[in-house]
């Protein structure tokens, strides 16, 4: 397995080389980190004018499966609405497709190492389209759960291989730049999902129909396109069904614990907040700013994860040496006065104070998640780079999914805002904690 070259050991509170590994945070680290042995080796890089569409193409495959995922978001109003469920269940069908991604990255991660990148995309994007048929013709909540499911694992198997793609493809074989891309539009894919969904929600018909059309529509020419034009990178060394399932390894030496509880904790802080507004973005939207309008929930949830995906590449591209330190703390900082302020939005029912802190979180969900998976990379051993991140995005699908479906349980009895206050609370204070270390690091290094 590789997610770029690896760069060479530094103190954590020092400024590094922008290597590919270490530079970025994107879903090619997320699914590839998984893979327990390095990417093959291409036999021939593609031709230059061939690998510049191909790797485009690609872009446009990882953005939209990502849409994908964030197309349900704006539209569980809608189902609740018509099926009469609570939170919680919004927040347990949000949560199993995180539950997919985990098992899917778990079990089928390398899976593109072994048997090709090209089938496995296609193959994936397939199952994504599928996932969205099951949407169109859900006529109770259990379809949901289905489809959602359906969703997750198509997902993490799709990650795994488009990331390590876009590494082989880029035409001049950064592969810093190709992590860049992908972090982009994993992130900006999931709020193009959910903004379009908003959109079409809100001014054409069918709005628990036509959203999914056109995302099954979108994914069916990105399958054709990668079909005839994406070139195959690795060798197959294995037949689909000889590999299809290999348990991923977890694990976490004793020597660099104390790095990862930081980097796990980052991930936590900022994950969990990413989950709560993808699964209750329209339920805050409609219940406690008192706006019944599908593309406000759409776009709450670009106010988090689209600037969450602009911050890290505007970080990467204006401060490339920046330590994992700098990055930790405006991240943690971020997260905090986000979540404060969007508690006073909440408490005055201010539409514009909520927005603002929505950005503000979108920062710090975006470089708190890049630093935490920098910390986590580096100081892990080469041997067990694999196995360590494994554990790594283990906790971060627990932190997407899990904190969610507690707020879902909770806002029963608390009722949304006094639970969103509460959440708030306890991310604002594992935030916090991400916050002194890195002060004390800095601390530390003053001393040396």
């Amino acid at each position: 397995m590789a997610i770029g070259p690896v760069c060479r050991p530094a103190p954590i509170g020092e400024p590094m080389s922008p290597t590919p590994t270490s530079a970025t945070v994107s879903n090619d680290v997320v699914g590839s980190a998984l893979v327990e042995a390095d990417l093959e080796t291409p036999t021939a890089a593609p031709e230059p004018t061939r690998s510049r569409l191909s790797f485009w193409l690609v872009t446009a495959a990882t953005a939209l499966a990502l849409a994908a995922s964030g197309t349900p978001s704006p539209l569980y109003v809608d189902y609740q609405a018509k099926w009469g469920f609570s939170a919680t269940t919004v927040t347990l069908i949000y949560g199993i497709y995180a539950g997919g991604v985990l098992v899917a990255l778990l079990t089928m991660g390398g899976l593109s190492d072994r048997i090709g990148r090209r089938p496995v995309m296609i193959g994936s994007i397939g199952v994504l389209a599928a996932s969205m048929v099951v949407f169109v013709f859900a006529d109770n909540v259990g379809w949901l759960y289905v489809a959602r499911a359906i969703q997750g694992v198509a997902t993490g198997v799709f990650t795994g291989a488009a990331g390590a793609a876009l590494s082989e493809l880029h035409f001049r074989r950064d592969h810093r730049i190709a992590s860049l891309v992908n972090s982009t539009a994993t992130a900006s894919g999931i709020a193009f999902g959910a903004v379009l969904t908003g959109m079409l929600a809100q001014w054409a018909p069918a709005r628990l129909v036509l959203p999914y059309l056109v995302v099954a529509g979108l994914s069916v020419l990105v399958l054709i396109g990668i079909a005839i034009w994406v070139p195959e990178t690795v060798t197959a060394r294995q037949s689909l069904r000889s590999s299809l399932f290999r348990l991923q390894r977890l694990s976490l030496p004793a020597g660099i614990r104390r790095e990862f509880a930081i980097g796990g904790l980052s991930v936590t802080a900022a994950w969990s907040v990413g989950g709560l507004y993808l699964a209750l973005g329209g339920t805050l939207a409609k219940e406690l700013l008192h706006v019944n309008n599908h593309l406000v929930a759409g776009l709450v949830i670009l106010a988090v994860q689209g600037v969450g995906g602009l911050g890290q590449l505007v970080w990467n591209l204006s401060r490339p040496t920046a330590s994992i330190r700098s990055s930790a703390l405006v991240g943690s900082a971020a997260l905090i006065v986000g979540l404060v302020l969007a508690s006073i939005a909440l408490a005055t029912s201010s539409s514009a104070v909520f927005f603002i802190g929505a950005v503000a979180t979108g920062v710090g969900f975006g470089l708190a998640f890049m630093s935490g998976t920098r910390r986590v990379t580096q100081v892990a051993p080469d041997a067990q780079r694999g196995e360590v991140l494994a554990a790594y995005f283990v906790i971060a699908y627990i932190a997407i999914s899990v904190p969610a479906i507690i707020a879902g349980l909770v806002s029963t009895h608390l009722g949304i805002t006094e639970t969103f206050y509460w959440f708030a609370g306890i991310t604002s204070v594992i935030a916090a904690i991400v916050f002194v270390a890195g002060l004390v690091e800095g601390k530390q290094s003053i001393r040396k």
